[in-house]
């Protein structure tokens, strides 16, 4: 019997849909596509699940999904594809999921490939770009082969691991049904995943029960369960339709505090804590802390913890990087919590790239528990999103304005726009419309190349505008798809500092800029930072907490993130930061 494709595997043939539509030059559709595959790939439920629910009708429910592509679904559920994927398929037969996460490879580029040199896979393409082949093309050349083959590079580099973001709605469904198996008491996932990494290696989930094969026997049934690798008394180790491998331990309640410990650590901040231990004549192992034979503490994680001489470190911090020295002296920073953001500063909407208007966005930020929001659509430089020019911003505030008043004290929309930094770090926009905004934020979009000294000069002279606010994704990276341009960071936030402009922590899965050694230093030169979902989409405001999960593990407060206030005083402060 055929299984039933995962909400992983839907996005994905959505994905590649996209790219062929966009290598065939068709307006709209690629973008649709796009959409759908991000709606289905952060659904709270299976698309299986929906669809028994309520047949196809449920499906076009989905936000993102039209009835074209829920037909689509419909077909995907029950054949494993759908027709019009495989005549795009058979029209170029190429593996685009392997070729368009490649920096410097585009749908156009990748249908050119194909045609000239019957370009298929990422083998052929490293073959021909090695082979020099690809220069040879018109309009291509030796930097754009150079390009290719460091984006292969950096592909591999990035292969093995998975976006937390995209982890984290399957570890959440398993960890739920495994606390619904009679018997069983505490569930927690650990590892990289619970210290809020930007990528997960594999899961590691542990679990106190009293019937150990019970827990094990429905683990392995699950549906996302592709593979089982092997399974002992307590462990069972399986290959998820992810692509990723999880394992499951079941423990003794006296036993999960230090294991917790154990796998949640990286493997420096262990070997740090085992240090201590045998300094105290102590054993510290996955099975306890032990005093010779005796078992001392091992039910908690603060029972450890404290024994060793330590507070109870936060599982973002364990990465032996002054986290032990802080816990030994009480000097642990005050967390900012999760669930703490209360606006949102950069939302995009449909009169750009965004899937949904002003008004749907500010109802999907309130049903988030969000109290304000920052419309920043991208401006007029920004051509393939149909920026917005003067007169637009203008026409748009008019909207907010109204909008305002229809939801009164319910919840407040702001007015800002993601301006765009031109090549020589001026602004599209010009000063006039900016005093009109509540919030001016700055950002690079295109020539990415540029050298350090030159990136960091473009940036700095746009942040010195005395009316610029906010800098977004400050290095414009792109996890596993593309390196942060070359910029000296610490001179940034040092003029950040100087010119009073908050710091984006950019929360979108792929982005996570800044990063948390960047938080860091931006916390010690008292740069205040702004948390934003990069939400174009209503479901993308849940993303907020892997910004907060950042600011966490770059040693961030609550004092430190503008946007944990309320929205007046958010106001005052970003304004104040001028000041």
């Amino acid at each position: 019997m055929k299984s039933v494709p995962s909400n992983a595997e839907i996005a994905r043939l959505l994905s590649n849909m996209a790219v062929f539509y966009e290598m065939e030059g068709v307006q709209f559709k690629p973008r649709a596509y796009e959409r759908a595959a991000e709606a289905v790939e952060t659904l709270d439920e299976t698309v299986a699940d929906v669809f028994a629910r309520g047949g196809r009708k449920a499906l076009d429910g989905i936000p993102g999904v039209g009835p074209g592509i829920a037909a689509h679904l419909e077909e995907i559920l029950t054949t494993g594809t759908f027709e019009e994927y495989k005549r795009m398929r058979k029209r170029v037969p190429v593996a685009v999921e392997e070729l368009n996460p490649v920096e410097g490879i585009g749908p156009k580029m990748i249908k050119v490939l194909y045609q000239q040199l019957r370009i298929k896979n990422l083998k052929d393409l490293e073959a021909a770009a090695r082979a020099g082949k690809i220069k040879k093309i018109p309009h291509f050349g030796a930097k754009s082969e150079e390009r290719i083959l460091k984006g292969i590079e950096f592909l591999k580099k990035s292969k093995g691991r998975f976006l937390l973001g995209n982890i984290q709605p399957t570890v959440r469904d398993m960890e739920e049904r495994l606390r619904k198996i009679p018997g069983v008491g505490q569930v927690t996932t650990a590892g990289s995943y619970r210290r809020w990494q930007e990528t997960v290696g594999d899961i590691d989930i542990l679990v106190t029960a009293k019937d150990p094969k019970r827990v094990m026997d429905a683990f392995v049934k699950f549906p996302e369960v592709e593979h089982v690798f092997g399974r002992g008394p307590t462990k069972v180790n399986v290959r998820l339709r992810q692509g990723i491998d999880a394992d499951i331990r079941v423990l003794k309640p006296n036993e999960y505090g230090s294991a917790l410990q154990y796998f949640t650590g990286d493997k420096m901040h262990n070997i740090e804590t085992r240090k201590i231990a045998i300094k105290k004549g102590y054993k510290l192992s996955e099975y306890g802390l032990f005093s010779g034979k005796k078992l001392i503490a091992g039910k908690t994680e603060e029972e450890v913890y404290k024994k060793l001489g330590l507070d109870w470190i936060p599982p973002e911090l364990r990465t032996a990087s002054g986290e032990i020295e802080a816990a030994r002296s009480d000097q642990l920073p005050n967390l900012v919590e999760y669930g703490s953001i209360r606006g949102d500063c950069q939302v995009q909407t449909s009169w750009t790239d965004g899937s949904h208007s002003i008004e749907d966005m500010a109802k999907a930020a309130m049903s988030h528990g969000l109290e304000y929001m920052v419309v920043t659509d991208h401006t007029r430089a920004l051509a393939m999103t149909g920026g917005l020019d003067e007169k637009k911003l203008a026409q748009q505030g008019k909207e907010i304005n109204a909008l305002n008043k229809k939801l009164g004290k319910r919840f407040r929309i702001l007015k800002g726009a993601e301006i765009n930094i031109l090549k020589d770090g001026t602004l599209d926009i010009s000063d006039g419309m900016l005093k009109k905004l509540d919030a001016v934020a700055v950002s690079v979009h295109s020539h990415f190349g540029m050298s350090e000294a030159e990136m960091t000069g473009r940036i700095i002279r746009a942040i010195k505008n005395p009316l610029v606010n906010i800098l977004f994704h400050p290095t414009g990276r792109l996890i596993g798809k593309r390196e942060p341009y070359q910029v000296d960071i610490l001179k940034v936030l040092r003029a950040a500092k100087e010119y009073g402009v908050a710091m984006e922590v950019n929360a979108f899965p792929e982005r996570l800029d800044l990063r948390d050694a960047h938080i860091r230093d931006a916390v010690k030169l008292g740069v205040k930072l702004v948390v934003d979902s990069d939400a174009h989409a209503p479901h993308h405001f849940q993303y907020l907490d892997l910004g907060v999960a950042q600011v966490r593990r770059g040693w961030g407060s609550k004092s430190d993130v503008l946007n944990t206030k309320a929205v007046d005083d958010f106001l005052k402060s970003l304004k104040g930061l001028k000041r």
